[in-house]
């Protein structure tokens, strides 16, 4: 199960801070890291649902979890509950934790011995995602809970949500070309998508760091499970892989919305059933015509470089193994330094474009 050690915080004096609306990534800084935890960081609608349900089946062996997986796995940057809360919460939990957020690498603790899950996707099916969960979303919930922070000076300043299209097509265009910050109101658009998996795609081939992508879970889920527990140093009976794999599948996970559904138990969903739909994936081609899709092309282009844009958008991928890793050691001694300039230059655009008032 991997060794759950001391607590301990890190430096945070190189984090950037990243907020908008319900979420406020300062609050890793109160944080004690254990050597042992997993940290699942993924962009919005990209599988982080799906992902924390693999580690609790992984890490407590079994499809009879013993709390709802927000309680096992709670969404530590989200603002609708107090700080102190939950780090209550995690303080006192004694199985090796697994923490969701959505703040990107550079905005969390770095340490050796805590593993980082990352999971990607194709943007257009994020697109799709995003405006079913959107609907979903109950905003008189959120604006109720939300409330109180308003005039709370030490939080994160609640971004204004702009009025949003009228039409579908116009509001997945509109998700294609915000250029609203990635560190605050634009971290759940395509700008703010690509600059958190490109932290990802640079540090892919350390140790700690997993990358898995939404196709494979969704094509080869026995085979991202197992390659998943061997990272994560996770001895699983051979008799219980096939519970575990079954209580993963998406319509498993649907019939336990009530207790997978991410709603922080204050009830942010309309319809909890409604957030394990899916959705067929390249659902896109029935509402983009060829030209959005050839502006969507040209517009990813200038975001994103071309390696981490054709994982994205490849259909089957692996994990990546330690020949891999050795290849890419081996690569960075022998001067592959164009590659490394590219991805450089591509992130710090990420962070070098931000406006300096979005924390005031």
């Amino acid at each position: 199960m991997g060794t759950v050690g001391l607590d301990t915080v890190p430096c945070m004096s190189d984090m950037v801070r990243y907020g908008e609306g319900l979420t406020d990534s300062s609050r890793w800084e109160g944080v004690k890291l254990r050597s042992g935890d997993i940290v699942i960081s993924t962009p919005s609608k990209c599988g982080t649902t799906w992902s924390q349900m693999i580690c609790a089946l992984l890490i407590f062996g079994s499809p009879d979890l013993p709390e709802p997986l927000t309680v096992l796995s709670p969404w530590l940057d989200m603002r609708l509950r107090p700080s102190a809360e939950v780090y209550a919460l995690l303080d006192g939990q004694t199985h090796r934790r697994f923490i969701k957020t959505h703040t990107p690498l550079d905005g969390l603790p770095n340490r050796e011995d805590v593993t980082y899950l990352l999971v990607g996707r194709d943007p257009r099916d994020v697109a799709m995602s995003m405006e079913r969960h959107r609907a979903n979303l109950d905003q008189e919930v959120i604006a109720r809970t939300l409330a109180p922070l308003r005039s709370s000076r030490a939080a994160a300043p609640v971004t204004a949500s702009p009025s949003r299209p009228a039409t579908q097509r116009d509001r997945v265009l509109n998700w294609i070309d915000s250029d609203a910050p990635p560190t605050g109101a634009g971290m759940s658009t395509l700008r703010g998508m690509l600059c958190h998996m490109g932290g990802a795609w640079q540090r892919r081939h350390e140790a700690n760091v997993v990358l898995l992508h939404y196709a494979d879970l969704s094509t080869d889920l026995p085979g991202q499970m197992r390659a998943l527990a061997g990272r994560l140093d996770i001895q699983v009976p051979e008799s219980q892989w096939d519970a575990l794999i079954e209580a993963a599948t998406l319509p498993s996970m649907r019939r336990r919305a009530a207790d997978l559904v991410p709603d922080e138990r204050l009830g942010l969903f309309r319809d909890a059933d409604t957030f394990f739909a899916g959705g067929d994936p390249r659902e896109w081609q029935q509402l983009l015509s060829q030209q959005d899709l050839l502006h969507y092309h040209q517009r990813i282009d200038t975001l994103a470089p071309k390696d981490l844009i054709d994982w994205l958008h490849a259909p089957l991928h692996r994990p990546v193994t330690d020949a891999d890793r050795a290849g890419a050691y081996a690569a960075s001694k022998g001067g592959a330094a164009a590659g490394g300039a590219a991805m450089a230059g591509f992130l710090g655009g990420c962070i070098g474009s931000l406006r300096s008032d979005i924390f005031k």
